[in-house]
């Protein structure tokens, strides 16, 4: 269906990020999770309609998302939802008068050149999709409740890995099932209290395959779990995947566990980041277990760690990895106590920008299917909307192995116990370790035109360079040359879904 250009054309889009099983995986506090949720056109009332209406963020509030594409098209992203729409000239040019507030039909008449009729439906689908916003400011729907709660069971400290940023001492430390099934309890019980309808349970290390029966065990008693109070579960096991056997892909399978193997590059590239504790590198035995486990039919996602020593070989990773179409997040190294001193790690801002905008070449040549809005910038989600980062502190539940709780991964030599039956209230109330305070608190963030989608970046990232929270990301100009390039992105895959 090739995009006219001779009369206003919106096409809406919905831009939530879902994985190949077509599930959430962002971890933020976007609509998926607990955002803004903008009613459709069909849900605009009356009154509304009739009334003036302005582009989000032209007086208070996150702005719209914006690119050019070929051919005068044009990308646009709500601020306000998961959502945006594909436009042609005309179209751009109806959505700009409503830089100041106005109605429908006026924008609609003034519009020379094109049937009212046609520019009226063009400002109805704008609205519709959360790229007008009515004047008084409230969107024209309602506030979403939170959907999922995550839950990270550290199952051991131990690995067969020594990766030069892993923020673990690789103590001896095993979660028992007894622990584990404690924490799948609390969570499950937190979920219910608060009113969460899905459950996100991570299965993490160390290296979680060297529990594997155990990490079988324990999503069994969460379905369990799951059925008993009528919450959807999902699953995902975090691995290095050098462990990966093909029973154990079979078991995972059968327990509908997601599987995210770490791969940072090819060959070298891979191995000075991965090395086994004898110095030899773990990248043949990473690729293998990918290959073997697509033999099997399972289609692992990939997590793939950037930092300035991996950087200029992200090309041959993309397109080692489109070839293949497997699912991918792009994701910053984040500087620990552990790894302040391995060198070639801190990200370096030219070598980031200039290893990823290549990266960004090489996937423009060969556009992938899925969409692509919620893999390429960091934290920096461009899948939706959202006024934190991440969901540390708000709908995030993390457990060392003796069952303690913190509020991050990262943050796991500060614990505290657990508090049953509702876990997730005492998190929210920790005032020590993290603190992720939403993007219109960030002074430099406020009045960003990607505040919606950067959120400012990691907190403990930023906090770790700033001395503070309520400040940008030391990584701002890394996240602002690479936004609209990622946005460009999936603008130009769409228009070639919609051309053809």
């Amino acid at each position: 269906m090739p995009i006219p250009l001779s009369t206003p054309f919106v096409l809406p889009i919905q831009t939530q990020a879902i994985d190949a099983q077509g599930q959430c995986d962002c971890d933020c506090d976007c609509a998926c999770t607990g955002g803004l949720a903008y009613a459709n056109s069909e849900a605009i009332t009356p009154a509304q309609e009739n009334g003036k209406w302005v582009m989000p963020g032209k007086f208070a509030g996150p702005r719209l998302a914006q690119v050019s594409l070929p051919g005068e098209r044009w990308l646009a992203l709500s601020p306000l939802a998961p959502s945006g729409a594909l436009m042609n000239a005309p179209a751009a040019r109806l959505l700009e008068s409503f830089a100041a507030p106005r109605t429908w039909r006026s924008a609609a008449d003034e519009l020379t050149g094109f049937d009212a009729e046609a520019s009226l439906q063009a400002a109805r689908q704008m609205a519709g999709c959360g790229l007008l916003t009515p004047q008084e400011g409230a969107p024209a729907g309602q506030q979403a409740q939170p959907q999922t709660l995550s839950a990270w069971l550290h199952l051991t400290d131990r690995c067969n890995l020594r990766c030069s940023y892993c923020y673990l001492p690789h103590q001896p430390r095993d979660m028992s099932l007894e622990t584990g099934q404690a924490a799948l309890r609390a969570t499950f019980a937190a979920a219910q209290a608060h009113g969460y309808q899905n459950v996100k349970v991570k299965y993490a290390g160390g290296e979680p395959l060297l529990r594997a029966e155990q990490l079988f065990d324990l999503q069994r008693y969460a379905a369990e779990l799951a059925e008993q109070k009528q919450i959807a579960l999902q699953g995902v096991v975090l691995s290095n995947g050098v462990s990966l056997t093909p029973a154990m892909v079979g078991a995972l399978q059968t327990l509908n566990l997601r599987l995210a193997i770490s791969l940072d590059g090819l060959g070298a590239t891979h191995d000075r980041q991965r090395a086994f504790p004898d110095g030899r590198g773990s990248a043949a035995k990473a690729l293998g277990a990918i290959e073997m486990a697509l033999d099997h039919g399972l289609t692992p996602e990939l997590s793939i760690t950037v930092s300035s020593g991996s950087a200029s070989g992200l090309p041959q990773l993309m397109d080692w990895v489109l070839e293949r179409s497997l699912p991918f997040t792009l994701n910053f190294y984040r500087e620990n106590d552990l790894s302040t001193g391995q060198a070639g790690l801190s990200l370096d801002e030219r070598a980031i920008i200039e290893g990823m905008l290549a990266a960004y070449r090489v996937i423009e040549e060969r556009l992938p299917r899925r969409s692509l809005l919620g893999s390429l910038t960091d934290r920096a989600n461009l899948s939706a909307p959202h006024s934190r980062t991440c969901g540390v502190g708000q709908n995030y539940l993390v457990f060392d192995p003796q069952g303690q709780l913190a509020r991050c991964q990262m943050q796991l030599g500060q614990t505290f116990p657990l508090a049953a039956p509702d876990p997730l209230a005492a998190v929210q109330a920790e005032r020590r370790g993290v603190q992720n305070l939403p993007a219109s608190s960030k002074k430099g963030c406020d009045d960003c035109q990607w505040q919606a989608w950067c959120s400012g970046g990691c907190p403990l990232a930023t906090y770790r360079v700033r001395q503070r929270y309520d400040a940008p990301s030391p990584h701002c100009n890394i996240y602002q040359t690479l936004l609209p390039a990622a946005l460009r992105l999936e603008g130009l895959r769409l228009l070639r879904k919609y051309d053809a």
